[in-house]
């Protein structure tokens, strides 16, 4: 028998489950399908098992310097079995606070693989949902009234190279390894191979970078790439850019093999970081007057496909494709449901971050797309090794780059690499949020000492009344 739903969403990851939450909230009748766990790609395959992983290295790497503290450690040793043992546990205790907010929220939770149908018996409108269960049993039909598309992406792959799990790997497959390699080659450099790159280094393990572009982080700025590359090249990572590929020549007998110009390169495992595809086949688009883009489903300001009962959200419509963007997407899409006036979501005052050894974070634009925007730009730069707390860490390298328009006086981007950049990047995305000139964050009284001293100080440097440097 067809049940009825206010909203039924395809995809239980984090723009899927939050929408959900929301649309709740909201007391609209809601379900949720989901083919795998709920949590969807960051909480299993993503965002929380890595930085899972990430924080093992650290603490590897932090163990290793010990004595610099006046700690004696001895045989420090990496013991990986455990490593995982710990990651499985962070995302089992997540995943099961994702399913208590279901259960709180009253949320029907679908475990099987979800298509759109098109105008049938049970609605004259396509968005009927047929879901094919996991356990086998006759299909279950959802009749919403409205549907939000969260479907997610996968890791990209090359043509001509297999992807097998036991040399060539994605993301998804490297997750899951039991035994560390000796040596890896990462192609690609942006944020998943550098944040893999930083973690297998600081793992011991040997890492090159093939990177087919001329700098790593190509969507940060320029003076963020240049310090990451000096970061890891400090570390032992190679790095190779502007790099021709052909993946049908890459050899896969015995180790991983590729020609970089006239050197031959072989590791024990290859990680393919190029980027994600967005999972759009297979849902029944067909079905709709749903349009894609460039293998995106294109949608208005309230995240409305074509059909204007059926919204999608998150990596599926690309964009900047993170989870907490995700997030707030659906909350916007529920809440235009629901008929309420929400507050356009402006991406260019959302964060974004590298969870690598420095770290990076950014918010707003780079110098360069200022410049291309016409702003009369004036940047400045303050280091992590003029503030006491970073002293007091042990992590001194980096810094923070403002770009503002000395025509408005408006802080226009914010840039860091360095301790903790992800927890310091929200007050500045608040002041890119609230239009705040330089002297406005500058007059913020920070606490001493503290890393976040250095946001207020790279302010007051736009007019040359930093205090510490």
């Amino acid at each position: 028998m067809a049940k009825d739903y206010d909203v039924v969403i395809l995809g239980g990851g984090t723009g899927g489950y939050v929408a959900a939450i929301r649309a709740s909230q909201l007391g609209l009748k809601t379900a949720i399908v989901e083919k795998n766990k709920m949590g969807g790609t960051c909480l299993h395959a993503g965002c929380i098992p890595t930085k899972a992983l990430l924080r093992s290295a650290e603490v590897y790497v932090q163990s290793k310097k010990a004595l610099d503290f006046g700690v004696e450690v001895n045989d420090v040793k990496i013991d990986f079995e455990r490593v995982q043992q710990r990651k499985a546990t962070v995302v089992d205790k997540l995943y099961k606070g994702v399913q208590h907010l279901m259960k709180k929220g009253k949320i029907d939770v679908y475990d099987g693989f979800g298509r759109i149908l098109g105008p049938s018996i049970f609605s004259p409108m396509p968005g009927t949902i047929s879901v094919e269960m996991n356990d086998g049993t006759e299909n279950e039909m959802l009749v919403p009234q409205n549907v939000i598309i969260a479907t997610g992406s996968r890791p990209r792959t090359l043509d001509g190279l297999k992807v097998d799990g036991k040399k060539v790997f994605t993301s998804d497959e490297f997750l899951t390894i039991e035994k560390l390699p000796k040596s890896a080659i990462i192609i690609g450099g942006g944020v998943i191979g550098v944040e893999w790159a930083s973690m297998l280094t600081d793992f011991d393990v040997e890492v090159t970078i093939i990177e087919l572009g001329d700098r790593l982080l190509p969507t940060e700025d320029a003076a963020i790439s240049a310090e990451m590359l000096k970061s890891l090249k400090k570390r032992g990572v190679n790095v190779h850019f502007n790099v021709k590929l052909d993946p049908s020549a890459i050899d896969t007998k015995e180790n991983v093999s590729l020609q970089v110009n006239d050197e031959t390169i072989s590791a024990e495992a290859l990680l393919l970081s190029v980027g994600r595809v967005a999972n759009t086949s297979n849902i029944g688009l067909e079905n709709t007057e749903i349009e894609l883009e460039k293998g995106y489903i294109s949608v208005n300001e309230h995240f409305q496909t074509k059909e204007r009962h059926i919204y999608a959200i998150g990596d599926v419509i690309g964009g900047m494709q993170l989870a907490h963007v995700a997030s707030h997407e659906g909350i916007r899409a529920v809440e235009h449901i629901a008929g309420q006036n929400s507050i356009p979501l402006h991406y260019a005052n959302i964060a974004r971050g590298v969870y690598s050894n420095p770290e990076v974070a950014s918010v707003g634009l780079t110098e360069e797309q200022a410049k291309n925007n016409g702003y009369k730009v004036v940047t400045t730069t303050f280091p992590f090794k003029a503030i006491g707390k970073a002293i007091v860490y042990g992590e001194t390298a980096g810094f923070v780059k403002v770009v503002a328009d000395e025509s408005s006086n408006d802080v226009v981007g914010v840039h860091l690499i360095g301790p903790h950049a992800t927890d310091l990047i929200s007050e500045a995305a608040l002041g890119l949020f609230l239009n705040a000139s330089p002297w406005e964050v500058g007059q913020m009284v920070h606490l001493h000492p503290s890393l976040s001293e250095i946001i207020g100080e790279a302010a007051l440097a736009i007019e040359g009344k930093a205090i510490h440097f």
